[in-house]
């Protein structure tokens, strides 16, 4: 049976860490929960913002996670950078244009429901069967793994029936409200409102809309970890460029986040350009977008741990299940998107099967 494991942990032994599986477990499954509480709570900061169309907030939001991955990569002594790694943080930072305009259309709970079922069995099925070029992950209890991916999948559809309120952002004033670059100099004088694309949809547009992008996002999240799962798994072919490589996956961590914040920056410049260098910049994001950004890239910092310590197959289920109930709970509790017997009963129904699927494919690795 192939597992990941580190192959060094201060003393640079393999000794230690297979010596220590109980610590590593520990280790794996803190991790995992502190994923779970800040990925479902990092857009919280944002959430009573306007942040327009999203671009500028996307940007502010992937310097954040750069600046935080550069302080790690220092405490580790600066690992070897490896280029391909990167790519998984492209493929992030593509999917993370959409968050806005999801939670725009369908809210935040429902949006993070949505792409986080489709994240798990994205990132389930290419560690299970090896896809992209990756090695597949061997479990120990197979017919416990399918079923749960089952019972997520299953979730995902339950997910779509639930109805959100989504209410437009009251800003405290009109001067607050306005973005820092104007079309003209007069503009603020002829125009009151700078709507984005997504409000002028319909309620039955935005919610096809949301449910489409939230999709389509989940699926680039699920395979943003398979670059490095690739450069891991190669390590051992001495004919391979990667031999040698790191087996700690939070040596990446530096490299995905550069592709994220590099992949970001570029959608952003051709964003201004599309809008003849005249983008909507909205200054109160600016402090939510960075404080989102820290929470998320800690998350993700502590999902390269989980990934280490339990194996991809095992941390995906769990970090990407989880965080759809803490966003649930700031929906119905705090911003009320989320109201009526009816939608609570199909939360419940769709946690009730979830968090049982989830912790059956963790559970048939284990």
């Amino acid at each position: 049976m192939k597992t990941r494991h580190m192959d060094y942990w201060i003393t640079g032994t393999n000794n230690s860490v297979i010596g220590n599986n109980d610590t590593n477990l520990a280790l794996g499954f803190t991790s995992s929960i502190i994923s779970v509480v800040l990925f479902g709570s990092n857009f919280v900061p944002v959430k009573k913002f306007d942040t327009g169309d999203g671009m500028f907030f996307q940007w502010i939001l992937c310097a954040s996670i750069w600046i935080v991955s550069l302080v790690v990569n220092i405490i580790l002594h600066c690992p070897k950078f490896w280029p391909l790694a990167m790519v998984g943080g492209c493929v992030w930072a593509t999917g993370n244009i959409t968050v806005v305009p999801i939670v725009k259309t369908v809210g935040l709970g429902l949006g993070l429901l949505i792409w986080a079922s489709a994240n798990l069995l994205t990132g389930w099925a290419s560690s299970r069967f090896g896809m992209f070029g990756i090695d597949p992950e061997v479990v120990a209890k197979p017919y416990l793994n399918y079923f749960g991916a089952g019972l997520s999948a299953l979730s995902a559809i339950i997910f779509l029936f639930v109805k959100t309120d989504v209410k437009c952002v009251t800003l405290p004033s009109a001067s607050e409200a306005a973005p820092l670059l104007r079309n003209s100099i007069n503009h603020s004088e002829n125009t009151t409102t700078d709507e984005s694309w997504v409000d002028k949809l319909s309620p039955l547009k935005k919610r096809i809309v949301g449910c489409v992008l939230a999709i389509g996002a989940g699926i680039l999240y699920g395979c943003c970890f398979v670059p490095v799962l690739y450069i891991k798994d190669h390590s051992k072919n001495n004919e391979s460029i990667y031999a040698g490589s790191s087996q700690f996956d939070l040596d990446y961590v530096f490299s995905h986040s550069s592709g994220i914040f590099l992949t970001s920056t570029a959608y952003f410049v051709i964003y201004c350009a599309v809008m003849k260098n005249h983008p909507k910049v909205y200054p109160e994001a600016i402090l939510p977008g960075f404080i989102s950004g820290f929470l998320w890239a800690i998350a993700n910092c502590c999902w390269f741990l989980a990934n280490n310590y339990l194996s991809a197959v095992v941390s995906f289920p769990i970090i990407t299940a989880g965080p759809g109930l803490i966003a649930a709970m700031w929906g119905v509790f705090v911003f009320k998107e989320i109201k009526g017997l009816r939608n609570y009963l199909l939360l419940g129904l769709a946690f009730c099967i979830i968090l049982p699927g989830s912790l059956l494919t963790a559970f048939s690795k284990i």
